[in-house]
């Protein structure tokens, strides 16, 4: 059975981008100071598929989403990161110490 009206079950991801007219920067340069962004209700951010800045209560809940999904990607990337450079050096045993230790020359 459809739900025919009232409010969503479930809060639904909107794709963002940012404003246009701020370049995501929430305000505008006036001739000696800076204004809020009229375009974007001074946030940087407006919906991807029309540009239509969004009202305060679904873009703080936007803006959630978008952050947890991105915390999320970082830890799981996080974990797949191997050390580089210097730092991988340092981790493994090059046995040129006393004993076969790890000797880094510090």
């Amino acid at each position: 059975m459809k739900k025919s009206h009232g409010p969503a079950f479930r809060r639904t991801l909107i794709p963002l981008e940012h404003c246009k007219s701020c370049k995501g920067k929430a305000v505008i340069q006036g001739l000696f100071h800076h204004l809020d962004c009229i375009d974007c209700h001074a946030s940087g951010w407006v919906r991807a598929d029309g540009g239509e800045p969004l009202s305060l209560q679904d873009l703080v809940t936007q803006l959630s989403f978008n952050l947890n999904a991105a915390q999320d990607m970082l830890l799981t990337s996080k974990s797949d990161l191997k050390p580089v450079g210097l730092l991988n050096y340092y981790d493994q045993n090059n046995r040129r110490g006393a004993g076969g230790t790890n000797y880094t020359g510090d």
